[in-house]
């Protein structure tokens, strides 16, 4: 029997500590609104449903009832630690799932849209340059939290492994400028510096 393919979702990892920046980045303000609760609205445009990932005593601003908190399953074990809980969180609900940081307030929904749609068959679609795969812009088969666990479990904690162990994808970053021209998407507020960037162009 036919099944539909299901919806992607989202995973929004806030659980870092922010030691650059010298303060919580998911609380800074973006105009009328904080820095995760900006990437939440944004994402929940394409995707859902959505998982944020924290730590397990962080605070969180509010975030709509849609959302779904989960805490991080390993403590302070890095970002693919946070990318095998938010992909395990989705796997009942989805077969893929945008998986992006709290600290990206340019983030673009058509951004989001092309990387989806070029996941095609493949387990994962990164974004590269050539020199740095964008692990934290990419589209993963949710199916790959437990590929993570095990890595994690083998002492291994970039995510690249992840990538360099499923059938991925890499797309050009040149190849994402038609939905995004100036890959803004891609532009994290990491310091104090970056962020006050960030804020005169918006």
């Amino acid at each position: 029997m036919f099944e539909p393919k299901r919806q992607s979702g989202g995973v929004v990892l806030c659980g870092g500590k922010s030691s650059r920046m010298g303060q919580p980045k998911h609380s800074l303000p973006i105009g009328d609104e904080l820095l995760l609760q900006r990437v939440c609205r944004i994402l929940a445009e394409i995707v859902s449903p959505i998982i944020v990932v924290a730590a397990v005593d962080q605070d969180l601003p509010p975030l709509p009832d849609s959302i779904r908190i989960v805490r991080d399953e390993f403590d302070s074990l890095g970002p693919l630690a946070g990318i095998a809980t938010g992909l395990a969180a989705l796997q009942a609900d989805c077969d893929s799932a945008f998986v992006t940081s709290c600290d990206v307030p340019l983030l673009k929904p058509e951004f989001v849209r092309a990387i989806i749609e070029k996941l095609g068959s493949h387990d994962v679609a990164v974004p590269s340059d050539g020199k740095y795969d964008h692990v934290l812009a990419a589209a993963y088969r949710t199916n790959l939290g437990l590929t993570a666990r095990e890595l994690l479990t083998a002492g291994q904690r970039r995510p690249l492994r992840l990538i360099e162990s499923s059938n991925s994808l890499r797309i050009p970053v040149n190849d994402l400028r038609q939905a995004d021209p100036n890959l803004d998407s891609l532009r994290n507020a990491n310091t104090q510096e970056e962020y006050e960037a960030i804020l005169k162009l918006l």
